[in-house]
């Protein structure tokens, strides 16, 4: 399936995507207790947002909620975590211009989103994740990834139970 991810357009034609598939137990579960810590963090804190009683996220805030804490509750377990990144820009956040973010996310979330469909065509579910980031220096050790020159997302392909699309 990444093949069809490999034909998804790129700034210049550069191609500086890079993909890390993670099926160790014991690599997985370090990045699930950062995903777990960091999700709980973001949901506790204060500042959650509202929406007005017509507004349809009101309604389905708590689907979208039980979903998210089943993924963080089993997180471990997937089969494989996927770590999609690119390179060629720099460190994202150390000062790069907008333009130079822009072109870098713009260049892998069309490889990301075209293994996501291919997933879905196959029956089988996918998560854009972003959980694991505020540790990703450490995540980058643990995954031999160069942290100076590559920037990572988030991804955890799953089976998909019960829905057909």
């Amino acid at each position: 399936m990444l093949r069809y991810s490999l034909q998804a357009p790129t700034g210049s034609n550069t191609q500086g995507w890079q993909w890390v598939f993670i099926t160790d137990p014991e690599k997985k579960k370090v990045i699930a207790d950062f995903y777990g810590a960091n999700y709980d963090a973001y949901t506790n804190r204060p500042d959650q947002p509202s929406y007005g009683d017509d507004d349809p996220r009101t309604s389905q805030r708590p689907k979208i909620m039980d979903s998210s804490r089943y993924l963080r509750e089993i997180f471990h377990e997937v089969p494989v975590m996927m770590i999609p990144c690119i390179q060629g820009a720099g460190r994202l956040d150390t000062g790069v211009p907008t333009f130079g973010q822009a072109s870098a996310w713009g260049s892998l979330l069309p490889a990301v989103w075209s293994f996501m469909l291919a997933l879905r065509e196959r029956g089988l579910g996918s998560a854009w994740t972003t959980l694991h980031l505020p540790n990703e220096r450490e995540v980058a050790e643990l995954l031999g990834i160069p942290y100076d020159t590559v920037t990572q997302g988030g991804f955890s392909p799953s089976l998909n139970e019960g829905h057909r699309f």
